[in-house]
């Protein structure tokens, strides 16, 4: 039966109506947690507007700062350990390698407590928590275990060994120093595998699982140095290993360096080796980042950090990153390669970046909770934020439309955006929304919906 003319158009018009909704039902659920501009996760539209990875500050050299091989830094309240590979071998896996053990209050300055533990050359006057344990020590990585109710006996653990050792053991400890193995046999066996750099694991908030990355050779373009995964429940029984194939063509990629970002820990920063065979085996540092699952992403391709202008960075085995990036101050947070201690801004890895012509950023569908949005930005004297919140079709919301919005400019860690009716968007918590965000000369890191005050 032909339809009158009138209803045909009404339902070409509805349907022009319903195109538009952009998966407001599918919108991202950000909660309260911190999000950084590390990937395109929250961004739908960058107008004018860049991505910008950001290079970490060298600082000065302080003596007696450690300088191992496959180092792992750990801040627990006031203090930092530092764990990383001594003593001289000719072979990776010889007993004469240790896994030495240091201590800081500035996570800057740092002292080998002599532990009297192990025996090393006749003398137990030493920093050494392992040693004349073939295979374990050259690349001992532990980590704090945050898992909500773990025993305090077994607060610490770490996984270690080689291939040819036949695999990973795995270990617990109550205070960092003392260490025992989980059981006898490897919990991590080495066919196909290879795990002769850090292979490092955490347990993971968000995926409720412990994680284990570690390094092997099959790639999409072929035979190439590179990262695969695998997961546990108990840190015994692990999943069959995938890889991650973060490569590009004829990139090798050494150790991975995963870990979460200790003030958004749903995102993994990585910090990989990149090493080039046909350039004198020579290697810098790489960012990459992972919101869980067998994947990682590769907004930025170029190096994270160089070698330098030190000759000696330029060998093989020059940089490798810590395991772990750590505050060091309000607004600083530390990595560390080798002696080098690198600094950026709090939250600073990248941001979104407008120069001195006006950019827009239109995020995604989004629910929230909380009272007040935060951002960590930075302008110039001359430049300038403003936020307005859209409703998922791109419609401004009274009270919080663009020319309401008190204009941003400085540089904060964390500030707060306020509209002319004030800073509340508690009204909003819940529903999916947009931000859209105007920038001139300015960079913005994360946001955060929060409570008040908090």
């Amino acid at each position: 039966m032909r339809q009158p003319l009138s209803t045909s158009i009404l339902w070409i018009f509805s349907s022009l109506l319903v195109l538009p909704t952009t998966g407001a039902e599918d919108a991202i659920d950000v909660g309260s947690r911190r999000e950084l501009f590390v990937d395109h996760y929250l961004i739908d539209r960058l107008d004018n507007l860049q991505m910008k990875l950001h290079e970490p500050r060298i600082t000065h050299f302080v003596p007696g700062t450690p300088a191992g091989h496959y180092a792992t830094v750990i801040k627990e309240g006031n203090l930092f350990r530092r764990y990383d590979r001594g003593g001289e071998a000719a072979f990776d896996g010889e007993d004469r390698e240790t896994t030495r053990y240091w201590e800081s209050k500035d996570g800057i300055h740092w002292t080998a407590p002599n532990l009297g533990l192990v025996e090393v050359d006749g003398s137990r006057d030493n920093n050494v928590i392992i040693a004349n344990t073939k295979w374990i020590a050259h690349n001992f990585s532990p980590f704090l275990d945050r898992r909500p109710g773990v025993p305090q006996s077994r607060r610490f653990k770490a996984l270690a060994g080689l291939h040819k050792g036949g695999g990973l053991h795995a270990f617990f400890s109550a205070d960092g120093i003392h260490w025992k193995k989980f059981q006898d046999n490897h919990v991590i066996t080495h066919k196909p595998f290879a795990f002769d750099s850090q292979n490092v694991a955490f347990w993971s908030e968000t995926e409720q699982c412990y994680v284990c990355y570690f390094r092997t050779w099959a790639t999409s373009h072929g035979s190439l140095r590179t990262i695969s995964r695998t997961t546990s429940t108990d840190f015994v029984h692990w999943s069959q290993p995938v890889a991650t194939d973060p490569n590009l063509p004829g990139e090798h990629l050494y150790t991975s360096g995963t870990h979460p970002y200790f003030r958004a820990p749903h995102i993994y920063i990585a910090l990989p080796t990149r090493f080039l065979p046909d350039r004198g085996s020579s290697t810098d540092i790489m960012f990459m980042t992972s919101r869980g699952g067998n994947r990682y992403d590769r907004t930025f391709l170029q190096a994270f950090i160089r070698p330098g202008l030190d000759p000696a960075k330029w060998g093989n085995r020059s940089n490798y990153a810590a395991w772990g990036v750590i505050p060091t101050g309000a607004d600083e947070m530390s990595l560390y390669v080798r002696e080098r201690r690198y600094v950026l801004r709090t939250d600073g890895f990248s941001s979104v970046r407008a120069s001195h012509e006006q950019g827009e950023l239109l995020t995604k569908p989004i629910r929230f909770s909380g009272k007040q949005l935060e951002i960590n930005y930075s302008t110039s004297a001359a430049g300038q934020v403003q936020v307005e919140i859209q409703d998922p079709r791109g419609k401004p919301i009274p009270g919080y439309r663009l020319q309401e919005c008190v204009t941003i400019v400085g540089d904060h860690i964390s500030r707060t955006v306020s509209w002319e009716n004030g800073n509340d968007v508690s009204s909003l918590a819940g529903k999916p929304i947009r931000l859209r965000v105007m920038m001139t000369e300015a960079d913005l890191y994360a946001i955060q919906f929060n409570e008040a005050g908090t």
